[in-house]
């Protein structure tokens, strides 16, 4: 069990990597399509590329319907998952890859501060962790004058979308089929880019194939396979060492910003990340200690 356990974090890691070094990817694939574009064809992808896997997980074809609440829950999880990642996405045309991962990785503080608002317990290692986390933020984006940049308050905005969206997860994971609802939230997030990209950008087919490599990285990897990784890892995971592997996203952009990029931070930026980092470390330690 234990060395299932092992295996679990690591998948996890090996998903958070992932992850961060989507936003590469994200910031890549703006050089050829508008936001609302790319996350349109992204995430049509990656509610395609989960069919197969619905397939091998549920060899059940009644486990593999679609019924009326995983398409109710679908369509609610994929709206704030639309908020999230165009929030993301834009806010990427003004800020650098190192700064959105650490940004949007505050959703991990904000769930069970949400949370309190719906009956939920909290602890004292909870606001000892967004307080840190909250001087981190400071020292990462707020200028002298007290202002913070555009893009890294629309990535502090799409926080908070992402918080609620990992609380519907949550419960609507548990009532329907898992993979099944998050194919519907893809494909709903995807019609919704679709619409905003008609509104906003000029969609052309050719600029789409310019921008394969990153559309595929964010649609099959970031999207089908990561969550995919972040599904068969739960299954032996424990809740407490499985965020604070999944907080090391935020390490991967600022590499993936590094290496791909050549985006640097000066110190305080650095500073920044790194109690941001800690923050939400500490806010993880009760769980990690159930469950260890």
């Amino acid at each position: 069990m234990r060395n299932k356990q092992i295996q679990s974090n690591l998948l996890l890691l090996l998903t958070a990597a992932i992850w961060g070094l989507a936003f590469v990817a994200q910031r890549v694939g703006m050089d050829y399509i508008g936001p609302f574009t790319f996350n349109a064809v992204r995430f049509l992808l990656g509610s395609i590329s989960l069919a197969p896997v619905i397939r091998i997980f549920y060899s059940n074809k009644s486990d593999r319907k679609i019924d009326k609440r995983v398409i109710k829950y679908g369509i609610i999880a994929g709206s704030f998952l639309f908020a999230g990642s165009s929030l993301q996405q834009v806010g990427l045309l003004y800020t650098t890859a190192a700064k959105a991962g650490f940004i949007t990785s505050l959703y991990i503080i904000l769930v069970p501060i949400i949370g309190i608002f719906i009956g939920q317990k909290t602890s004292k290692n909870i606001w000892i962790g967004a307080i840190i986390a909250v001087i981190g933020l400071y020292l990462l984006s707020v200028k002298e004058d007290l202002s913070i940049g555009f893009g890294d308050l629309l990535q502090l905005i799409g926080a908070f979308f992402w918080a609620m969206h990992i609380i519907l997860i949550g419960e609507f994971s548990n009532k329907v089929n898992p993979l099944r609802l998050s194919q519907i939230q893809f494909a709903t997030c995807s019609l919704l880019a679709f619409i905003a990209a008609l509104l906003f950008e000029n969609i052309e087919v050719t600029s789409i194939f310019k921008a394969y490599a990153p559309i595929l990285y964010g649609g099959i990897l970031s999207v089908g396979v990561a969550y995919t990784l972040q599904v068969v890892a739960q299954k032996n995971a424990k809740a407490g060492p499985a965020a604070i592997a999944m907080s090391m996203e935020a390490v991967f952009a600022v590499i993936g910003g590094l290496l791909f990029l050549n985006e640097s931070l000066d110190v305080r930026g650095y500073m920044g990340c790194g109690l941001m980092l800690v923050g939400m470390i500490i806010s993880q330690l009760d769980a990690f200690r159930q469950n260890a």
